[in-house]
This record gives C-alpha cells, sequence and structure tokens, in this order.
C-alpha cells in the first residue's frame, strides 16, 4: 500500500497510546477509541477527516475491505456538535457506492467513519444506556431503555421510538456497588396498541431516513403519507426475509439478564470519562446476532448545538 493507504489504520491495529490521543473534534470516533481501550466490544474502523482527499478516501475504503473479507462498509458522519438535520447515517453501501457517498460528508465539512458492515434489519436486542448524576460525588441514576428484534439504536437516539422496556435505578457513580434485584425498577410499554405504533414509526423512519438513502426505495414527494411510507417499507422488509420486527421475543427476560453486566459496564465508562465533571453521559449497544457492539459515548453537552441550522 502507499502512503496514503498506510495513513489509515483500523481501530483493531492501534496502539493504546494511539487510542488514548484520539482527536476530540471527533467525538464518536474518540469514545470509540476509549471504548476499545476499556476492553469493550467495537466495530472494527477507520477515520477520515475534512480536508483529505479523494486519494485518501479510497486508500481508507481499500484499507476497510481488505481489514473485514467484505463488499461493504458502514458509513457514519462525525465532527462535534451535531444539528437536527445533519446526515443520519450508519447505513451499509456496497464498496462501489461508499466513497461517493462519504465523498458528500466530508465536502460539507463532517468526518467520515467507515466500519465493518452491519445490517441494521436484524439487530437482535438494542439498548441505550444513561447515566445522569446532578454533580461530582452526588447520587444519581442509572437508566435503560431497550427495544427487541428489528429495531436500531437511532429509533431510540433519534427516531422518537419509545422503549419497549426501561429500567431505572438509583447509583453512587463515586462507588460501585453490585445492586440487588429489587435496586432496579422495571417498567413495560408492550400493548398491542403500543407494539403497533412503534412498528408504524419504525418503518416510517426507515423509509424516511434508511431506504431511500441506500436506494432500495425512491424518495419521497409532497403527497407521501406516513401510511404510504410504512407501507413501503414493510413490503421492502417482508420481500427480503426481514421478518424481524413481526417476531415475538421476551424482551424483559432479555433486559433482566443483562441489567447488572451493562451497570458494570456503565460505571467503567463513566469513571473513565475524561471530563470528571460530567452530568449526564449515554452509551448504546446492539446484539447484532451473537454478537454485541457498543457504538459510542455520548455527553449531554455535544449531542445537539444550541439552535437548530437552518
Amino acid at each position: 500500500m502507499g502512503t496514503a493507504a498506510a495513513s489509515h489504520r483500523p481501530i483493531a491495529m492501534l496502539t493504546d497510546a494511539e487510542l488514548e490521543a484520539a482527536d476530540p473534534r471527533y467525538p464518536k470516533w474518540a469514545t470509540m477509541c476509549q471504548l476499545r481501550r476499556l476492553g469493550l466490544p467495537v466495530l472494527n474502523a477507520v477515520l477520515v477527516t475534512p480536508g483529505q482527499d479523494r486519494e485518501d478516501l479510497a486508500a481508507a475504503v481499500a484499507v476497510m475491505a481488505e481489514a473485514t473479507g467484505q463488499d461493504r462498509l458502514l458509513v457514519r458522519s462525525d465532527g462535534g456538535l451535531e444539528t437536527r438535520r445533519y446526515y443520519r447515517g450508519g447505513n451499509t453501501f456496497p464498496l462501489a457506492d461508499v466513497a461517493s457517498t462519504a465523498a458528500g460528508l466530508l465536502e460539507a465539512g463532517r468526518a467520515v467513519i467507515l466500519t465493518e458492515p452491519t445490517n441494521r434489519f436484524t439487530n437482535r436486542l438494542t439498548a441505550l444506556l444513561r447515566m445522569d448524576r446532578p454533580a461530582p460525588g452526588q447520587p444519581g441514576t442509572f437508566t435503560i431503555e431497550a427495544l427487541g428484534p428489528g429495531y436500531d439504536v437511532a429509533d431510540l437516539t433519534r427516531g422518537g421510538i419509545p422503549p419497549q422496556a426501561t429500567v431505572t435505578a438509583t447509583v453512587n457513580w463515586s462507588h460501585y456497588q453490585e445492586p440487588w434485584w429489587s435496586d432496579l425498577h422495571l417498567t413495560t410499554d408492550l400493548t398491542p396498541d403500543a407494539q403497533q405504533t412503534r412498528r408504524t414509526r419504525r418503518l416510517v423512519r426507515l423509509a424516511a431516513d434508511v431506504l431511500t438513502d441506500t436506494g432500495h426505495l425512491t424518495a419521497t414527494t409532497p403527497n407521501t403519507t406516513g401510511q404510504d411510507q410504512a407501507a413501503a417499507a414493510e413490503a421492502w422488509l417482508r420481500g427480503n426475509g426481514f421478518n424481524q420486527l413481526w417476531q415475538p421475543y421476551d424482551i424483559v427476560g432479555a433486559v433482566v439478564r443483562r441489567a447488572r453486566t451493562w451497570l458494570q459496564e456503565a460505571f467503567l465508562i463513566a469513571a473513565c470519562h475524561s471530563r470528571h465533571g460530567w452530568t449526564c453521559l449515554a452509551t448504546a449497544i446492539s446484539d447484532l446476532g451473537g454478537r454485541r457492539v457498543f457504538w459510542d459515548i455520548i455527553d449531554g453537552r455535544h449531542k445537539y448545538a444550541l439552535r437548530t441550522t437552518t
């Protein structure tokens, strides 16, 4: 490989010192590196920053294709404070389309994270772990929000889709203590009406943000209704054998079995966070079907810009 290719080393190959030195201007990437330093699983990935040319981008694509042995890659965008109208990435594209999608993000001033491919239609379990405290040294709250098969992290973080199961617990983030089962308070929202509303919102979001981006559905017109979008997304999913959204699943059992492990991992993330004065942190986990991954760490002050870009 040439010099450009050699400059793009997958996160799985970075040394501990390189992981620690990750550029904080790109918080998704920097926190992926932090998660890997903590021994928590992340997708293998490379970072391409604004200002790098198309040769650099092509080299990064080649590096990841070789590292994964795949003919597809997932494209994420990164770059500090986000606006509510920024590109909603996380979609997987054939290698032939990765460079053009990524190039548009770079031209818009966003960094690009290229990762090994995933299938967001077949996730087994998705959970958002939230850590809250009013100030260092004071008791706070640990919250789990979870969705079962067919959903993904963006449904919880951006899609406005309510969780099927929620667990809360009072936690002293300064000192880890194994919780009693009675310390974990579980609530569920699993009525037939709630499940149907949740599926419809998921289908509309897939049609609007995912399947049009990947070219599987055509863009909507002013006359397209949410019902039309949901029907189109459902037809595409079922036609391609992605029926997970309609499968029965014991979400309560899945969450209860994992809750204490998730608290341990959340405590590790909070204890090692670079900003000791944090008041709200979150991380998301996906069970991809036999394999789980953490996506990044969200600091509440970085989630959105103070005002929406117009």
